[in-house]
């Protein structure tokens, strides 16, 4: 079992930065995918970015150039820098790992974008 715990989410209002960070605990592989999902108001969950074990990273359209997401393969964390937020991304924001064929998610950090 892992145990995936999210931190750094908060109120920031449009342009500035946020960073939020996954630690993940427990029995956890060498060969692994990690990566951030989101979910707004009355949507579906959506997912944002995610990075391998290698360090191969892949983002959806509406964030590139704006979010990176970082690997610590040594402290087994995942860090997403938000930069340049907007209101559109208000949300719930989830870590996910996935390993072998198994699938664990955070419970899950708010970030909202307001002025």
């Amino acid at each position: 079992q892992v145990q995936l715990v999210e931190s750094g989410g908060g109120l920031v209002q449009p342009g500035e930065s946020l960073k939020l960070s996954c630690a993940a605990s427990g029995k956890t592989f060498a060969i692994y995918v990690m990566g951030w999902y989101r979910q707004a108001p009355g949507k579906q969950r959506e997912w944002v970015a995610d990075i391998t074990s290698t360090g191969y990273s892949k983002y959806t359209d509406s964030v590139k150039g704006r979010f990176t997401i970082l690997l610590d393969d040594a402290k087994r964390t995942v860090s997403l820098q938000m930069n340049s937020l907007k209101p559109e991304d208000t949300a719930v924001y989830y870590c996910q790992r996935r390993q072998a064929t198994a699938t664990y998610w955070g419970q899950g950090t708010q970030v909202t974008v307001s002025s």
